[in-house]
């Protein structure tokens, strides 16, 4: 089973896309499990999009993954720890994530996820 860490970003996709998170990576990976960084938890309440409350609905619906470091270190960390997908559509962190040869999930063409890279 696969793993993956959900980023800021990626909590927000389906409010701003109209996507539903677990039927597109349930149809890229099959069965996985997600995990949500403490960390992002913050960033959403500290959030001022109109879609963070709902997006703090959504992360409560997966276990959350302690860090002790804050922002984008603290997901990759957590993504380390896991060896897991990083569901982001955040053009630095998918650099971040590209640079240290990370699996990355983002958002294609505005309705769909796919995997960055050979996985």
């Amino acid at each position: 089973m696969q793993t993956v860490v959900l980023d800021t970003n990626a909590l927000l996709m389906p409010f701003e896309f109209k996507l539903n998170l677990d039927i597109e990576l349930r149809r890229l990976l099959g069965e996985f499990q997600a995990f949500v960084p403490g960390c992002v938890i913050g960033e959403l309440k500290r959030s001022h999009s109109k879609h963070a409350s709902v997006a703090l609905t959504l992360a409560r619906k997966y276990p959350v993954a302690e860090s002790p470091t804050q922002g984008d270190a603290g997901v990759i960390e957590v993504a380390k720890r896991l060896d897991a997908f990083v569901v982001t559509n955040d053009a630095n962190m998918r650099a971040k994530l590209r640079e240290q040869r990370m699996k990355t999930i983002f958002l294609r063409s505005g309705n769909h996820l796919a995997i960055d890279g050979d996985y």
